[in-house]
């Protein structure tokens, strides 16, 4: 049984009033939403769908009312002996010391307090950062996604909402398999024998114990469309608050005419654990 402390109740004003152009004009806390989960669970394309459904994806970065940032934009800078490791595919990217832990807690503080930032943009084939970095602007709702996105207590307290995508190991050493042959240009037996010496110890090590802290639990990932519909009426509820001073968010799937009561995320959800 988690400890954590529950997600504040939807009756509760917490969330940002309406951006303009960026910019917070009142100051107000966004509803910050961790995503944990294995390596290939599906974390990204849950994310990604719930965007879709809430109408974000194809909005303007500075106006989106719903915003998603991934863990892997703060990968560390490697040393030269680091680096020839990880081009060898034995520098172990999935432990914790392998992320800019500060950079993360930086960021997430700059999102609280309603500030523009930016964050890296990494390159998988050379396993640095670019020069390049992303802007991120204030918003309402911001989901944060990655394997250990639970396992610093100063980060995962900072979320009011956390969800853990679980997917089968085998499914998830398929798709980690053909996302690193075809778009990071990996060998086969490359991707196999870190997957075998270094991601799965360090799921079973440092991501799976963290399970307990989530919130909701996503079985099979994004294919659980009645969990990403229950997450997406979730968010809705949160943005209608801004519907009076802001354009609505339109789901362009699924075209909602009735109200429905705001629930706290305690009785909304049932934790299945």
């Amino acid at each position: 049984m988690s400890t954590h402390k529950p997600s504040p109740p939807l009756n509760e004003a917490t969330w940002c009033p309406k951006m303009t152009n960026g910019i917070n004009n009142g100051g107000k806390t966004p509803f910050l939403i961790g995503v944990a989960g294995g390596t290939a669970s599906g974390k990204s394309t849950v994310c990604k769908r719930i965007m879709e459904r809430l109408g974000q994806d194809d909005i303007e970065h500075s106006e989106r009312r719903v915003v998603c940032i991934s863990q892997d934009a703060f990968y560390r800078p490697l040393t030269q002996e680091e680096s020839t490791k990880a081009l060898k595919g034995v520098f172990d990217f999935d432990h914790p010391d392998a992320f800019d832990k500060e950079l993360v807690l930086k960021t997430l503080h700059q999102i609280l307090d309603g500030k523009i930032c930016n964050i890296p943009n990494y390159d998988y084939v050379t396993n640095a950062r670019l020069e390049s970095t992303t802007t991120i602007y204030p918003a309402d709702v911001v989901l944060f996604e990655g394997i250990l996105m639970f396992y610093q207590p100063e980060i995962r307290e900072l979320f009011h909402m956390k969800l853990f995508v679980d997917s089968d190991a085998d499914t998830r050493l398929a798709r980690r398999v053909m996302r690193d042959t075809r778009e990071r240009g990996r060998a086969l037996e490359v991707v196999l024998n870190q997957y075998t010496n270094l991601v799965k110890p360090a799921f079973e090590e440092f991501c799976l114990p963290t399970k307990k802290f989530a919130d909701i639990i996503i079985p099979r990932g994004a294919e659980n469309t009645v969990a990403i519909d229950l997450i997406v009426q979730h968010i809705r509820d949160i943005l209608r608050p801004r519907q009076a001073v802001g354009t609505d968010v339109e789901d362009t799937q699924h075209q909602h005419t009735h109200k429905r009561t705001r629930h706290n995320s305690d009785s909304f959800f049932k934790r299945p654990h």
